[in-house]
């Protein structure tokens, strides 16, 4: 799976520490999941749509 975090964290002006702190997780995680080896719960991808503001999908791409 493809996210566009990364980039939505470089628009934010957010480190992996912050959005991990923001969304309740270790910043390991960020990481993964901004490498796509790591596929979040339904629970993470909607806290992380709330932080960037976002439509889970708009985050979260399919290959």
């Amino acid at each position: 799976m493809k996210t566009r975090i990364k980039e939505l964290r470089a628009r934010d002006n957010l480190t992996q520490v912050e959005l991990a702190r923001r969304v309740g997780v270790r910043r390991e995680t960020i990481v993964f999941l901004e490498k796509g080896k790591y596929n979040p719960s339904l629970k993470l991808a909607h806290e992380i749509s709330k932080v960037f503001n976002s439509k889970i999908e708009e985050i979260f791409l399919l290959d």
